[in-house]
């Protein structure tokens, strides 16, 4: 009897971390990019209050070393009115470089103002890029005074092609600057590294081993020859939509590396990677999810 009772309390406890198990991660990409202007503590929030379960923020460096949410490392021209509140050009955005600037000077950029020629439905108002540090502070505020559950930090290491030391430090550094904050918030438990580059998941894996770790994919490119490339198996393999189908999604899993595709932005998009069986999709529209049901 005593048997019979004891397993009876393990099949009930295994229903219920499965029941709270989310079906599908959903990550707010900066935020929510839809709705709000990107990589700012306002749209992190919103993407909380609509059903993000993880935020992913892009993040560049200053000239004095400051770790800032920014896609660019520099002032992209469909975002940004400088410091007179003026536009900037497609043709002097990359003179407006972040890593030439120390961050009381970026600070004084309105990145939330101008309409998005994309994202027509985003909020408009007056907003800076933000340090990394005030963001954590201000989510973790947010979750606690809410009662909600602390979210994980997908943080995207942002290194463009040949912008070593131009546009941002050298990888080793780049990451080390980042882990700096992650582990000052003490969130390390919480934080997946993410980046296009190898080198910083190379390094990631190699000095700090326990942080999980994205590949991000833009182009067509074999999996296995991609985690050859680098060295290990990362946490998770992140392709743009198109490159994901049944056979992709297939051969991640059967290594144990899960699979969560960017740029799912409609519901048709959603409930096909659903019947797929990713593990989560990357959406500027973190709503998307609730809407769709």
């Amino acid at each position: 009897m005593k048997a019979i009772f004891t397993g009876i309390l393990l099949l009930i406890s295994t229903l219920c971390a499965v029941a709270q198990k989310p079906a599908l991660e959903i990550y707010g990409n900066r935020g929510a990019r839809g709705l709000m202007p990107e990589n700012t503590i306002p749209g992190m929030i919103k993407a909380l209050e609509e059903g993000a379960t993880t935020l992913k923020i892009e993040v560049v460096i200053t000239k004095d070393q400051k770790v800032i949410a920014s896609a660019e490392p520099f002032f992209n021209n469909e975002i940004s009115l400088n410091q007179d509140g003026e536009p900037i050009t497609l043709k002097d955005e990359k003179k407006y470089n972040i890593y030439a600037m120390n961050y009381d000077e970026v600070k004084n950029f309105d990145v939330g103002s101008k309409p998005h020629p994309r994202f027509p439905y985003q909020e408009k108002f007056r907003v800076g890029k933000p340090l990394l540090s005030d963001l954590i502070d201000k989510v973790e505020t947010f979750v606690k005074k809410n009662k909600r559950t602390k979210p994980t930090y997908c943080i995207e290491i942002k290194i463009i092609r040949n912008g070593d030391l131009v546009f941002n430090p050298e990888p080793k550094a780049f990451t080390d600057l980042v882990m700096d904050v992650v582990k000052q918030k003490k969130i390390e438990d919480r934080t997946i590294i993410y980046s296009f580059d190898l080198r910083p998941l190379q390094y990631i894996h190699q000095k700090y081993p326990a942080i999980k770790t994205a590949l991000g994919v833009d182009e067509k490119n074999d999996f296995e020859i991609l985690v050859e490339k680098l060295g290990f198996k990362p946490t998770i393999y992140s392709p743009y939509l198109p490159l994901v189908g049944k056979g992709l999604i297939d051969k991640c899993h059967a290594t144990g590396v899960q699979v969560v595709p960017w740029n799912v932005n409609t519901p048709k998009d959603l409930q096909y990677f659903k019947s797929l069986g990713v593990d989560g999709i990357i959406t500027d529209y973190p709503d998307l999810v609730s809407k769709s049901k």
